[in-house]
């Protein structure tokens, strides 16, 4: 993973999905899935539950990650009021950036070098937080495993088997009052826990604060402002198609966007980047011309439940494929990945 460190560092903000996502302590658990599994129709039924609770849902807290040992803390918030929507995370940690969204506007602040991102994003990509759709139950077998307390609130645990080796199983904590996801851990094949995400203290259903969201968005005196402008694409007229997507994985959006700003650099070096998900998970896909300084050799990690394949594409160019999906999955995206003209 150091070997990647700056290519990392440009792509960071178009990824961020899977930072605030890769961070709780790996444990193993039960080597066979236990519990009561449900039918299709109940299944759909939790996990609309889930993805309304999250959309809709008015709640604020302080969210833990973990992955391979490293811990990581944020204060998130949501609040909806009829057709608005506001979020922030201010992250605790490292460079500790804060970010803050109204509706399709997002804003990245880096305190510590005073740059602030500012961008309109696909809405299908512009929640702080992962959403679950419900067409995931296609994609896993979703069972019931009793309840515990999280957060001082009581949750219905669900484990979610993917049904095929594309993917990794996820137990969820869902809140048994309001549906919000409280927990989820990323599993891997012996279910140990690759990384995790859990509220250690959360409030729910509280007065919408708007402010707090848009004055940060407001007050940038001192913040030298990067509006990078993603293009929306198509992969075809780029000159790319992939021969055979991995089954349940769906094109969520393809842009043209600068490279990572926040460093300071000159943004005329872009890349191309196509997401894809499959419901309860996403793949993102980065093809840019190779750079023979930093493209230097292929490189293929994993750290929490984060897989990464950089490899080059015949002579010149260069791909980057990310998800939280084991590494034989990342291959299937790069080796469908087809270069027409």
């Amino acid at each position: 993973m150091r070997a990647s460190a700056t290519h990392f560092a440009r792509l960071g903000l178009l990824v961020l999905w899977a930072a605030l996502g890769a961070l709780q302590l790996a444990h193993a658990g039960p080597a066979e899935p236990t519990g009561k599994p449900l039918s299709a129709q109940e299944a759909r039924k939790w996990l609309a539950r889930i993805h309304s609770a999250a959309h809709e849902r008015n709640y604020q807290g302080t969210l833990v990650f973990s992955a391979d040992g490293a811990l990581s803390s944020a204060r998130v918030a949501h609040f909806s009021e009829g057709t608005q929507s506001y979020e922030r995370v201010e992250v605790l940690d490292g460079r500790m950036q804060q970010i803050y969204r109204h509706n399709d506007r997002v804003f990245t602040l880096w305190p510590h070098s005073r740059v602030a991102v500012v961008e309109e994003r696909d809405p299908r990509q512009a929640s702080l937080r992962p959403v679950i759709e419900p067409r995931a139950e296609e994609f896993y077998e979703v069972r019931e495993q009793g309840t515990e307390h999280v957060a001082g609130r009581e949750a219905q645990i669900l484990l979610l088997s993917p049904r095929d080796a594309n993917r990794f199983a996820q137990r969820l904590w869902v809140d048994s009052r309001s549906g919000l996801m409280l927990r989820a851990d990323v599993l891997g094949p012996r279910q140990q826990v690759l990384e995790s995400s859990a509220f250690s203290q959360v409030e729910i259903d509280v007065k919408p604060r708007p402010q707090t969201v848009l004055q940060p968005m407001k007050h940038l005196d001192g913040y030298r402002q990067v509006r990078p402008a993603p293009q929306p694409i198509k992969l075809d007229s780029e000159g790319w198609t992939l021969g055979a997507l991995v089954p349940g994985f769906q094109l969520s959006s393809c842009t043209r966007r600068p490279l990572d700003p926040a460093d300071g650099g000159a943004m005329q070096a872009t890349v191309l980047q196509a997401v894809f998900s499959d419901g309860m998970t996403h793949v993102s896909l980065f093809v840019e011309p190779i750079d023979r300084a930093r493209h230097t050799r292929p490189l293929l990690t994993q750290v929490g439940a984060t897989s990464t394949l950089m490899q080059a594409q015949g002579e010149g160019w260069w791909v980057t494929v990310i998800g939280d999906v084991p590494a034989q999955t990342l291959r299937q995206f790069h080796q469908a990945l087809e270069r027409r003209r």
